[in-house]
């Protein structure tokens, strides 16, 4: 009896540690991409003697929270902020106030699997990441003090005007490669892109995980450059906000299911790095410099549709500002109120000048006609 009962304790701890185990997650790499021109974080350590500690996620929304200009949460423990202060500059009143957050899926880490020097990665803060049960959870005042933008609004081949063979072309040419477009059938061309590392990525768009890699790639440019165009149409109406972008980007994934990590994965892995390095300084050309970059990279996360990040105001919403957002969740409804708003205010201000000029003019004329009275 005593020997059944330790028996089925026994097998009962094997199968609590192996949940617990897979509960835990697995690890990953975070790099902190800083601003050439107005640096917000410590130089990356030449030896890498700074870049051995491992961040968790809740260390990791810590970070966003201050380079948005937040404090961080009240239970970061001292060796919390330790790990961050190696990371981040000390003074508190030079932050970027812009961060953006990007979750890449399907590479632990990609300086393994890119064997030559990346301009991205070359200068970053890198650090490992454990992704364990808690979320990045990055704290916000309110969403009057910051604009939080989605990365993730997804162009299909099958659904989207703008995901076209002339789209695939434009971003061919944009990356110095060219598309061979099929004249017999809409987007089933063929894709060929020159890699840093002297090979060239061959993609078919007839090829279901091509196509996945090439949609969500084209997606995430897509909308980097709405952020740009939006950032500089209300560069004057909110200038207090801080902005937080935040995305996932699942496209080598869909590589690596078909064709594994090696050879067209890991061309992959390459082609986005090197897409990624161009769109961070678009944005950085549009923020002047005013913004910081956190891209996170998991093999394998705890769930397809789970993502690490998590926002948490810390005050409610105002009353507008969720009927906006209930409108239309990419803040496209905010931004057009926000137009209006700066729209009218010049409106009434042009009104008010012209009345001023106006009544100028009349009480001229009414003193010349006055004088005309006295003379005669």
């Amino acid at each position: 009896m005593d020997c059944r009962i330790s028996k089925g304790f026994s097998l009962l701890l094997i199968f609590s540690l192996l949940f617990i185990q897979s509960r835990a997650g697995t690890s990953g790499s975070v790099f902190f991409l800083d601003s050439p021109t107005h640096p917000f974080l410590r130089p990356r350590s030449s030896d890498g003697a700074m870049e051995v500690d491992t961040l968790l996620l809740p260390e990791l929304g810590a970070a966003v929270s201050v380079l948005l200009g937040f404090a961080p949460s009240a239970t970061l423990s001292a060796a919390s902020s330790f790990k961050l202060n190696e990371i981040l500059m000390p003074n508190p009143f030079e932050r970027p106030r812009s961060v953006l957050v990007l979750e890449v899926r399907g590479v632990e880490d990609p300086e393994v699997v890119v064997e030559h020097d990346n301009s991205l990665l070359h200068s970053a803060i890198k650090r490992k990441v454990f992704y364990g049960s808690d979320k990045a959870e990055i704290l916000l005042p309110g969403d009057d003090q910051v604009s939080v933008v989605s990365l993730d609004e997804h162009l299909s081949f099958d659904l989207d005007t703008n995901c076209n063979d002339k789209e695939i072309s434009d971003f061919a040419s944009w990356m110095g490669g060219s598309y061979v477009a099929n004249e017999l059938k809409p987007l089933n061309g063929e894709l060929t892109i020159p890699l840093a590392s002297g090979a060239n990525l061959n993609l078919h768009m007839s090829k279901k995980a091509d196509r996945e890699f090439i949609a969500s790639l084209l997606s995430l440019t897509h909308n980097i450059r709405r952020v740009v165009e939006m950032h500089q149409d209300l560069s004057g109406s909110m200038q207090n906000a801080a902005e937080l972008l935040t995305g996932c980007f699942d496209g080598i994934k869909a590589l690596n299911e078909q064709y594994g990590s090696g050879g067209v994965g890991q061309q992959g892995v390459e082609l986005l790095l090197t897409t990624l390095s161009k769109m961070f300084g678009s944005l950085q050309v549009a923020y002047k410099g005013q913004i910081v970059g956190v891209v996170s990279f998991s093999g394998t996360p705890l769930s397809s549709s789970e993502k690490m990040l998590d926002v948490i105001y810390t005050s409610q919403p105002t009353a507008r500002s969720l009927e906006e957002m209930e409108d239309s969740p990419d803040l496209t409804a905010t931004i057009k109120a926000a137009l209006v708003r700066k729209t009218l205010a010049w409106i009434t201000g042009i009104i008010l000048v012209v009345s001023t000029l106006l009544g100028y003019l009349l009480s001229s004329e009414y003193a010349a006609d006055e004088g005309h009275s006295v003379v005669f």
